[in-house]
């Protein structure tokens, strides 16, 4: 594990984009007992040793939306500094998955549409993690 400059490891995460066909992405709002409770994110976890990042993203994904990805193209790596962790988020953007989505760690989740990003303070799902909120402002670019 690599550290920063300051002398933090660096956790590196896997965090899948889910995009239906009608340009909606999926949001989950982190469960209590976890940094950040009530925050809305993109699904994702850390990459265990000697894991792919799609390794880790199908192993994220089946353990906490109970999906099975068939594909998964990187789109951004964005790091972020929590008071918790310093963190390095390796994003891909998924379209095509199998199963049925819900929440196994009593997680509430949401579509968002991408029109809606642009207004996401008024939205709903509030709060927003930090870190999320530059993949949201980058996912505008494919509109």
């Amino acid at each position: 594990m690599a550290d920063t400059s300051l002398g933090r490891p660096i956790v590196e995460v896997a965090v899948g984009v889910l995009l239906k066909k009608d340009d909606a992405v999926l949001l989950g709002q982190r469960p209590e007992g976890k940094p950040y409770a009530g925050y809305w994110e993109f699904p994702g976890g850390k990459i265990e040793a000697g894991e792919s990042l799609f390794e880790a993203l199908q192993r994220e994904l089946t353990e906490e939306i109970n999906i099975r990805i068939l594909d998964a193209k990187e789109f951004l790596t964005i790091e972020h500094d929590y008071p918790h962790a310093y963190v390095r988020l390796h994003v891909c953007l998924i379209r095509n998955w199998e199963g049925e989505l819900r929440g196994l760690e009593n997680q509430a989740i949401a579509w968002l549409p991408l029109t809606d990003i642009p207004h996401i303070e008024a939205s709903e799902l509030q709060p927003i993690l930090p870190a999320t909120l530059p993949i949201l402002k980058k996912l505008q670019s494919i509109l």
